[in-house]
């Protein structure tokens, strides 16, 4: 498997120093950085990869420079492409979805380019042409539960917890998750998600297809390497 040396992006300002030097392949962690902010990390593991989503906060928000980022990035990879690409976050969040202050500072033509620019990242995760598979710790929601619907499997943890509270706020995804849910649970239950924001707990989204699998460690399982 090539990993190669384009996951970390040096933003204005930054000095040449920050930017790490090439690593051989059998280093365990590469980091991706736009503007200074630490986006995510791709962690080897034999033939597969882990994607791990940062932030300084732990939300893991998809924030326009974050969605940019992961778009280069797993465009990139689809090229030499891991036996496996394994998405997930902290201990506490996958993702909390797109950032509501960068949403609400949108004009019209801009929301629609950045719904644009998460359809894109979205689809390069459903097309990528290895296995895909969302480890879920704590909260998925909005764009971070359509970043996981992307992938071909979900694998969750025991206190994972997804919704789209779009409606509570009168917002709808624009990044596939409105296509993609209700292919996976069924009409009638996902629109009771969209439209009631409903929380579905680990067991529930398990109960009704939104998750292949429970784990207590979603990684591990999602590499085969916990313990049976």
């Amino acid at each position: 498997m090539r990993v190669p040396q384009v996951w970390f992006f040096p933003g204005p300002g930054m000095h040449e120093s920050e930017v790490p030097s090439t690593q051989p392949s059998s280093c365990p962690i590469l980091s991706c950085r736009v503007n200074s902010h630490l986006h995510f990390t791709l962690e080897p593991h034999g033939s597969a990869l882990v994607l791990r989503l940062i932030s300084d906060d732990g939300t893991n928000r998809l924030t326009r420079a974050r969605v940019q980022a992961l778009t280069v990035a797993i465009e990139d990879l689809a090229s030499h492409p891991p036996a496996r690409l394994i998405l997930t976050g902290n201990a506490h969040c996958f993702s909390a979805g797109a950032d509501l202050h960068e949403i609400a500072a949108l004009t019209g033509p801009e929301a629609f380019r950045f719904a644009q620019l998460g359809q894109r990242l979205m689809n390069a995760v459903a097309s990528f042409p290895t296995p895909t598979i969302a480890a879920i710790h704590g909260y998925c929601m909005g764009g971070g539960l359509d970043l996981a619907l992307a992938c071909d499997r979900r694998i969750a943890g025991p206190h994972a917890l997804f919704g789209h509270r779009g409606a509570a706020l009168g917002l709808i995804t624009g990044w596939g998750g409105t296509q993609r849910l209700p292919r996976l649970i069924g009409k009638a239950r996902a629109l009771q998600m969209f439209l009631a924001a409903e929380k579905v707990t680990a067991t529930r989204a398990l109960e009704i297809g939104l998750v292949n699998a429970l784990a207590d460690d979603p990684v591990s399982a999602a590499l085969g390497t916990a313990p049976h």
